[in-house]
């Protein structure tokens, strides 16, 4: 008996953290009035989160007295933070910013590396620790799997989620992950096809490519090259960056990916597709190695290739946003103000040092357009092309694009993920007042299906929806400071060529111009 009291002494002290936590505590209102009952499910240093027979409450710990065992320490509480999914985001990008905050914090932030694919950053202002940072590098599947799970607090996201995984969200409590401000685009990657530096093939259209990912290309020869078949290298299954181009180049055609070789990082993907006369890869923008990249060309006569400009201003068509998504809950203040620091100019100073493209607004002349310009000369030659491109070349003189651009959902008038994402950095931009006397011109675009007069009117319609985005977006910004105004070309500047869904949906877009 002396042994199993020992035994069940020794279960009950190890339990008794666990116990305590899970027991219900009593939040009391200063003045004793208001009493409330339930069981906490967490604390942000500033509100209790509790669950009651009421259901799931937040309250600010400020206005309140907190009673029983589980109660936690307004004084010594540590900041938490488990962040899962890309280990394209997780390996440099996201340690590179949760080091600048620190810096920008003057707090110290301490690197421990449980294993190759668990990183710990514990972050102390002084003596006192005050947070820590859990990253888990695993791929942007398993990530949306943790937070449906509530086993994670933020999402490393090369994709957008499915529509699959927002109803199991919804069915969780987590309420629409496509509503406003539940996710945000750090920064800009892209999905680059590559080849072996003596590979003779230059280029490749869009069509081409998907016919290589489904396997109805196989064989070199379809691309103008030898008579040997194409060896496909591919990231692991999950990778957000095949998803990618599941979703933009495969499902579109409803054909399903084919055999490749498999690379569980980006540094090895493209290590060996470079050592293969016969392979072809897609890689990261930001870990294209010695390989040989391809320019994305079209029958049309269209070429793009990816290069910081083309990825940030999004014309080039297999840009992949890297998102992070966040839960419908209050998150810890020092997590709230890690995103806060995250869309700052000094992150997207540390986001172009990792080498990824960052999200500042830039502006660009027109005479730097090149390839755009290029393509707008060469479809100019139909009915009405050429006054339409003299009126908008007429229009845009003197003034410079802003790297912004917006794009909707296929088959809806709802802006597309990135493009959210896009309205509240203008938006933060306004309310700072970044833009104050000056001239900002949403000019919408359409692709080159139908009568040119539908195309310019859909195309208004996109512009006006864009600035009527924006503008409820800045909700304190100073609108008598700037003057805002709405055009549309139509058809007048494709992206891409309009003999698929892919191409059509690039040239579908509004952009945003400065006097």
């Amino acid at each position: 008996m002396t042994l199993l009291r020992a035994a069940i002494f020794a279960a009950l002290c190890i339990l008794a953290p666990l116990l305590a936590h899970a027991q219900d505590i009593t939040l009391r209102s200063q003045d004793g009035g208001v009493e409330l009952t339930g069981t906490l499910l967490g604390f942000d240093g500033q509100f209790y989160r509790i669950q009651t027979r009421y259901g799931e409450l937040t309250v600010d710990g400020s206005g309140v007295s907190c009673d029983g065992v589980g109660c936690p320490s307004l004084i010594d509480y540590v900041a938490e933070l488990d962040i899962v999914g890309s280990a394209t985001m997780g390996r440099i990008l996201l340690p590179a910013l949760i080091e600048g905050f620190a810096r920008r914090g003057n707090m110290t932030a301490t690197r421990e590396a449980e294993d190759d694919t668990h990183i710990q950053y514990t972050l102390r202002s002084g003596d006192k620790t005050v947070g820590r940072f859990y990253v888990a590098l695993t791929n942007t599947d398993a990530g949306f799997a943790e937070l449906i799970d509530d086993r994670a607090d933020m999402v490393m996201a090369l994709r957008e989620i499915t529509p699959e995984e927002n109803a199991a969200a919804l069915a969780a409590g987590l309420g629409d992950m496509t509503g406003p401000h539940r996710s945000r685009v750090l920064a800009l990657d892209a999905m680059v096809p590559i080849v072996a530096p003596g590979n003779p093939a230059a280029k490749i259209s869009l069509a081409q490519l998907s016919g290589v990912l489904s396997g109805r290309i196989d064989n070199w020869q379809a691309l103008g090259g030898p008579d040997a078949p194409i060896t496909l290298h591919l990231r692991e299954q999950g990778s957000g960056l095949v998803q990618g181009l599941e979703q933009r180049l495969i499902r579109p055609t409803r054909g399903t990916l084919t055999e490749a070789r498999r690379h569980d990082s980006n540094q090895a993907l493209s290590d060996a597709v470079a050592r293969d006369p016969f392979g072809l890869g897609i890689a990261s923008f930001s870990e294209i190695g010695n390989a040989k990249p391809l320019v994305i060309g079209g029958t049309c006569g269209f070429k793009l290739s990816a290069a910081r400009r083309s990825i940030k201003t999004e014309d080039y068509p297999l840009t992949a946003p890297m998102f992070l998504y966040l839960p419908a809950r209050r998150l810890p203040k020092l997590a709230r103000d890690f995103l806060a620091y995250t869309r700052s100019p000094m992150a997207q100073i540390v986001i172009r040092r990792a080498d990824f493209v960052d999200q500042a607004p830039e502006e660009t002349a027109i005479d730097l357009q090149g390839d755009r310009l290029s393509n707008a000369v060469r479809v100019a030659a139909a009915a009405g092309g050429l006054e339409q491109l003299q009126d908008m070349i007429g229009a845009l003189a003197g003034k410079r694009r802003l790297s912004l651009t917006f794009r909707f959902e296929a088959g809806s008038s709802r802006l597309d993920a990135q493009s959210r994402s896009n309205a509240e950095t203008l938006a933060l931009a306004l309310e700072s007042g970044a833009y104050d006397g000056r001239v900002l011109t949403f000019v919408g675009f359409s692709d080159g299906q139908g009568p040119a007069p539908s195309n310019l009117s859909i195309a208004r319609t996109r512009a006006e929806a864009v600035r009527d985005a924006v503008l409820a977006e800045a909700q304190t910004a100073d609108l008598s400071r700037i003057t805002v105004e709405t055009r549309a070309f139509g058809e007048a500047m494709p992206m891409a060529c309009d003999d698929s869904s892919w191409g059509r949906q690039v040239n579908r877009r509004v952009e945003i111009w400065l006097d």
